[in-house]
């Protein structure tokens, strides 16, 4: 435990630091300044407040820490923090005095127990959990199941992930019981669900605890690609490659593979065109899985009510409106199955003009799943404005975390590829008659919003910016956010000024809905195909 203050602390392991500096005067200068090992983990729940509403915990990733924070009328304050695993990106409390956190590079929860009154806690227990966890969340009859998502690949894991099994899925749930987690060195789950997807990231439980909704993180969108050998040369003409198949100067592009998309019954191109016989298999579209969590041993459910399907290619984050109990996933989807990043050429081949995704939140309920986007005022078919513009202004890029009112009218999103918050009516957002508007966003000081709480008892929302490491008060009264307090940050200067380069859509489009991030997700990729011509 290390007692930070207002101005946090330099590293806890103070005796080597100084040995380092004290050496570094017999080094040439170069060697001087320490290596750090970036991994770019994506957070998921980095915030949560406690059940009494006294305090505030925030994942920091880069320190590997748990940070605890007390609340008062000017704001949080700094208490203290808890060194846990390494890259923490979900934390969820169980009472003031218990706190899960999970580890994604460590693969582990840590539960952490503290004494706030005495600005101390510890790790109690590690729970080993597989490879890669994300989120967590308590559900059950009495809350006390928690639920956490892993990839499925066998680190960590006491099972054979049968790789080469048919049928076998990626996605695991591991569950346990929060007040009993096992005696075994790691822990026991009660159970451990298997889901026919990919890797899953985001959780979230009904407010009755009864049910669980576990999303698989790069979900797709059933698209795939025709390999060249197998397509026809000479271009769309010759049923080859869909045109334009010469640039402005009719010089013919290089021969290459066909972007399809299975329709449920066939798999087509962008004209339309089937190409069955060139694949031979199906693919299934299963995004967000349902968990009956009061079940012995919980279990998803069976039939088509254990799934939905079409929420989304990237799916982020989730959130349950209170009261109507519908589910919003904050999403983009690609547009991958057209060339050119998902627009074509305008002008006789000579103007590229940027479609390639869409920010979305998709509203899963008794009817199925309605996708709204987020952008639908921007105009794709005029390009490149000078920034800053009007459009831009009014897009929101990469939603992540969200939160819902008590009274299920408004939902909050953390815009991350835009340095905001998005406000929505959440009547609006499922008829889908809202209009974007850069007065129902919510500027922030800081960039990169990835998760966010409601204080409604002080008119609170609180939001952790990952570009610099911080944590935003916003007064949802005013709309204004009225502090903002940095945390320790190990990480370069140099990483820290480069990362807006990468993620912040309104300097690196002129729609204000893209940037690198959006295909490669966290500085990974985002796992489907494209021809970008």
């Amino acid at each position: 435990m290390v007692n930070r203050g207002r101005s946090f602390r330099p590293p806890s392991g103070a005796p080597l630091l100084l040995a380092l500096l004290l050496a570094a005067h017999a080094l040439p200068s170069s060697a001087a300044t320490p290596s750090f090992t970036l991994f770019e983990s994506g957070q998921v729940r980095p915030l949560a407040l406690s059940p009494s509403g006294k305090y505030l915990y925030a994942v920091n990733t880069p320190d590997n820490r748990l940070e605890v924070f007390q609340l008062k009328s000017t704001g949080p304050t700094p208490l203290f923090s808890v060194p846990v695993g390494l890259e923490p990106v979900a934390v969820a409390a169980r009472s003031d005095e218990e706190v899960w956190v999970v580890n994604h590079l460590s693969d582990s929860v840590s539960i952490v127990r503290l004494d706030c009154a005495q600005n101390s806690g510890f790790v109690s227990r590690t729970l080993f959990v597989g490879d890669e966890p994300r989120d967590i969340v308590f559900a059950g009859p009495a809350k006390d199941r928690a639920f956490i998502t892993t990839a499925h690949r066998g680190q960590n894991a006491p099972f054979d992930p049968q790789f080469t099994t048919p049928g076998i899925g990626r996605a695991d749930v591991w569950v346990f019981d929060a007040n009993r987690p096992g005696t075994a060195l790691g822990g026991s789950p009660l159970t451990r669900l298997t889901l026919f997807g990919d890797t899953p990231r985001a959780l979230t439980v009904t407010p009755d605890g009864s049910r669980v909704y576990a999303a698989v993180f790069h979900s797709g969108n059933r698209s795939s690609v025709i390999h060249e050998s197998l397509v026809p040369n000479g271009g769309q003409a010759a049923g080859g490659v869909p045109a334009p198949n010469t640039n402005f100067q009719g010089v013919p592009g290089p021969e290459v593979s066909v972007l399809v998309h299975f329709d449920g019954q066939s798999w087509r191109d962008v004209l339309d065109r089937p190409w069955d016989d060139k694949v031979r298999f199906s693919l299934p579209d299963k995004d967000v899985f349902v968990i009956d969590a009061t079940a012995n041993p919980p279990v998803q459910l069976q039939g088509p009510s254990g799934f939905y399907s079409g929420v989304g290619t990237i799916l982020f984050n989730m959130a349950v409106n209170p009261v109507s109990g519908k589910v919003y996933v904050s999403n983009t989807e690609a547009r991958n199955d057209l060339r050119f990043e998902g627009a074509g050429l305008s002008s006789g081949g000579k103007t590229l003009r940027g479609h390639l995704h869409e920010s979305r939140i998709s509203v899963l309920g008794p009817s199925g799943v309605a996708p709204r986007h987020l952008n639908k005022h921007i105009r794709y078919d005029v390009c490149c404005a000078a920034l800053p513009n009007p459009e831009n202004e009014r897009s929101l890029a990469q939603p992540l975390g969200m939160a819902v009112s008590a009274n299920g009218a408004t939902l909050y999103v953390a815009a991350f590829g835009s340095s905001k918050l998005g406000v929505f009516s959440t009547a609006a957002l499922e008829s889908d008659t809202f209009v974007p508007s850069a007065s129902n966003h919510i500027l922030l000081s800081g960039g990169g919003p990835t998760g966010l709480v409601l204080d409604e008892s002080r008119s609170r929302l609180y939001v952790l910016t990952r570009f610099d490491n911080a944590l935003s008060t916003i007064n949802t009264t005013t709309r204004q956010e009225i502090a903002h307090l940095r945390m320790f940050n190990p990480e370069p200067a140099s990483v820290v000024a480069g990362r807006p380069l990468f993620y912040d859509a309104r300097k690196t489009s002129s729609h204000g809905d893209s940037s690198c991030a959006s295909c490669h997700v966290f500085g990974d990729f985002d796992s489907v195909a494209w021809d970008l011509g």
